[in-house]
């Protein structure tokens, strides 16, 4: 790396897991389980144990949609990762 690259890493901030999670609030997530399965919905809230509340939920295994919830309560020692999720697509609707 360059000196000036360096000095440009050194001062842009720093994102923290709190930072990420603060930023994805109200927007699609996808969260993993220890078990395997997979919610995706929209991230209404959590504490700091990590306990998940989600909105418009669907649960997936090994890929496949298994079932469509409303809202879902997780708990936090069961999620093993909490990823952002691309807006979904409105069926019928292409860009």
């Amino acid at each position: 790396l360059t000196i000036s690259r360096q000095k440009a890493m050194a001062q842009a901030p720093k994102k923290t897991p709190t930072d990420f999670l603060k930023s994805v609030l109200g927007r699609p997530v996808c969260v993993k389980l220890n078990s395997g399965s997979e919610f995706r919905g929209i991230l209404a809230c959590l504490d700091g144990f990590m306990n998940i509340a989600m909105e418009q939920t669907e649960e997936y295994v090994d890929g496949q949609l298994k079932t469509k919830y409303g809202d879902a309560f997780i708990r936090g020692n069961t999620v093993l990762y909490i990823s952002t999720q691309k807006k979904r697509r409105q069926k019928g609707k292409r860009k």
